[in-house]
C-alpha cells in the first residue's frame, strides 16, 4: 500500500486512534486480515468470523510488525476503531481502497497513473482476470486478486495491495444483489469495464436473466466519459455473441469495444479449432491486422476470454503480436479451473470450483472434445441458485453428459438427481448405452470413478463450490481412496 500516517488513515475512513497508536506512525506494509500474513509496517484488519474473531489476534499482529489494527472494539495494541461492529470494519476498508485508487489513477500523475480494469459476468470472470493480468502485465507492474477475491472485503483488500509502482490494477466485480457492482466501482472506479456473459449462476437470487442483466450492467454504467483517442477516456468492452451484453451499449457514456466471433465485433476470432489438448487455436482479429493464436487454457469457451483480453491490452498499447504471443504463453492461475494433470495413464481435469448452467456445458463440450477416441467420465454435483428453474436446468445437464457419449456418469450428493434423471430419460430414449452411478459425497465419487477408471481415460470433475469436488482428484491423486 502507499505509505500514510496513521492519523491520515483515521481521517480517510472515519476512525478513531485509541490504544497506544501514534498518529504519526506509517502503514507502508500489506492490509491483512489474516494475523499470520502481518508484516512490518501492515495493517491487520480484525473481522468477527463465523468460528475466529480477528479482535483475538491483535496482539500477534502488531508483534509480527503491524503498525495498527482497525477493529470494530478497543484492543490491547495500537488501533483505529470503527463504529458499527463488522459492517464499520468494512466500510472504513473499502473508503481507504477508494482513497489509495484515486490517488494512483489521478491524472495528474501522467504515465505514472494506474489503470483500474474491472471484470464482471455470470461465468469466466475468474480465468479472464487472469488472463488479462498476464497478459498486460508485461506493459508493467500489475495487481490482480488471488482466486475470486471479488466481494466487499477481498475488493479493497485486492487495491490495497497496490503502490506507486502499479501500473494495471486488474479487479474482478461480482454481484449477490442489484446495487454490489456499483458499490465496488466506487471503491475503485474503473476506466475500463469488460462484461463477459449474463447467464443462469445466481438466478435463484436474483430472480431472472433481465434482472442479472441489470446488475452486471452496473460496472458499464459507473465507466467515465469515453474519448475518440485510445488510451484515455471510459472503454466498455462488450461480448457481441451475448445479446443481453450487447445491450449494455445504450446504457454507458463509455467507448464501446466489441468482441466475438461475428463479422461486426470491433475484436473478433475466425478460424477456431480444438486441438487434442483441449486448448483452442484461432485467428485474432484486431485493428484491421490479424494473427495467429495458440491458447495453453483448455476449453473452446476460453476463445471468448481471450478475445476480452486482447481488447484491453490493445486499449492499453499493445501491439496485436504481442498480444497473440502472451496470449499463447499464458497459463491457468486460480485453481480448480480447468486444471488438467495425467494419473495413472488418464487424463484430469479439476473444474471443480463452481458451477452454472452455462459452465457445465462448456465442461462437457471440453471434455468430448477431449476424449475423441478415447472414454470419458463424468464426476458432477449439482449447480447451486438457479432456483424454480433449477430441476429443468439439471436434467439438461443430465441429457447433455449422455449424449457426449459417457462411459460412466457419477453423479454426486441428492442435490444433484436431476443431472441423473435427465440422463437416464437419455438411456430410456436410445441415445446413450453408459452407467449412471449415484453418490452421496467427494469421498464415495473418488471411490466410484477408482472402481472404473483405466488408462487412456478422460475425466472431469466438477460442481458448485459446497461439493468441494476438488477433493475427488486430490484423493485419487494421492491414493488416498477407501
Amino acid at each position: 500500500m502507499i505509505a500514510l500516517t496513521l492519523d491520515r488513515i483515521a481521517e480517510i475512513t472515519q476512525t478513531a486512534i485509541g490504544g497506544s497508536a501514534r498518529p504519526d506512525a506509517v502503514v507502508d506494509g500489506p492490509v491483512v486480515i489474516d494475523s499470520r500474513q502481518a508484516a512490518p509496517g501492515a495493517l491487520f484488519v480484525a473481522l468477527t468470523g463465523e468460528h475466529v474473531d480477528g479482535h483475538d489476534y491483535a496482539g500477534p499482529a502488531v508483534a509480527a510488525g503491524a503498525t495498527a489494527v482497525l477493529a470494530s472494539r478497543p484492543v490491547a495494541a495500537p488501533h483505529l476503531l470503527a463504529e458499527g461492529g463488522d459492517d464499520g470494519v468494512v466500510a472504513a476498508l473499502a473508503r481507504l481502497a477508494r482513497y489509495v485508487a484515486r490517488e494512483l489513477g489521478d491524472v495528474r500523475r501522467g504515465a505514472d497513473a494506474a489503470e483500474v480494469v474491472a471484470v464482471t459476468g455470470s461465468s469466466g470472470k475468474t480465468t479472464t482476470k487472469d488472463l488479462i493480468a498476464q497478459v498486460v502485465g508485461g506493459l508493467g507492474p500489475t495487481v490482480a486478486p488471488a482466486g475470486s477475491f471479488n466481494n466487499e472485503i477481498g475488493h479493497p483488500l485486492t487495491v490495497l495491495r497496490a503502490d506507486t509502482g502499479t501500473r494495471n490494477l486488474v479487479l474482478e466485480v461480482s454481484a449477490r444483489g442489484v446495487g454490489h457492482i456499483a458499490h465496488l466501482c466506487e471503491v475503485a472506479p474503473p476506466r475500463i469495464g469488460v462484461v463477459l456473459n449474463v447467464g443462469s449462476a445466481h438466478m435463484g437470487e436474483f430472480g431472472d436473466r433481465d434482472t442479472i442483466a441489470k446488475a452486471k450492467g452496473e460496472l458499464v454504467e459507473a465507466l467515465p466519459p469515453g474519448s475518440a483517442d485510445r488510451g484515455s477516456g471510459g472503454v466498455a468492452i462488450l461480448n457481441a455473441d451475448d445479446p443481453r451484453v450487447s445491450a449494455m451499449a445504450s446504457r454507458t457514456r463509455a467507448r464501446v469495444v466489441t468482441y466475438g466471433q461475428g463479422e461486426d465485433a470491433h475484436v473478433r476470432a475466425t478460424d477456431v479449432v480444438l486441438r487434442d489438448s483441449g486448448a483452442p487455436s484461432f485467428t485474432l482479429h484486431l485493428g484491421g491486422r490479424t494473427a495467429p493464436v495458440r491458447l495453453a487454457l483448455v476449453g473452446a469457451h476460453q476463445v471468448h476470454n481471450a478475445l476480452a483480453t486482447a481488447a484491453v491490452a490493445d486499449e492499453l498499447g499493445m501491439d496485436i503480436d504481442a498480444v497473440a504471443a502472451a496470449l499463447g504463453a499464458a497459463t491457468p492461475v486460480s485453481r480448480w479451473r480447468m486444471e488438467v494433470t495425467e494419473h495413472d495413464g488418464a487424463t484430469l481435469v479439476n473444474d471443480a470450483y463452481n458451477a452454472n448452467p452455462e459452465s457445465m456445458r462448456a465442461a462437457l463440450t471440453t471434455l468430448e472434445a477431449l476424449a475423441r477416441n478415447r472414454r470419458s467420465i463424468a464426476v458432477l454435483a449439482h449447480m447451486a441458485e438457479l432456483g424454480e428453474d433449477g430441476e429443468a436446468e439439471h436434467e439438461q445437464i443430465g441429457e447433455l453428459a449422455a449424449r457426449t457419449g459417457l462411459a460412466h456418469l457419477i453423479v454426486v450428493g441428492e442435490a444433484a438427481e436431476g443431472i441423473a434423471v435427465g440422463a437416464e430419460r437419455a438411456a430410456r430414449q436410445g441415445q446413450w448405452r453408459g452407467e449412471c452411478i449415484r453418490v452421496a459425497d467427494a469421498g464415495a465419487a473418488a471411490a466410484a470413478l477408482r472402481e472404473r477408471m483405466r488408462t487412456g481415460d478422460v475425466v472431469i470433475v466438477k460442481g458448485s463450490r459446497v461439493a468441494a469436488l476438488e477433493r475427488v482428484i486430490d484423493l485419487i491423486t494421492k491414493g488416498d481412496v477407501q
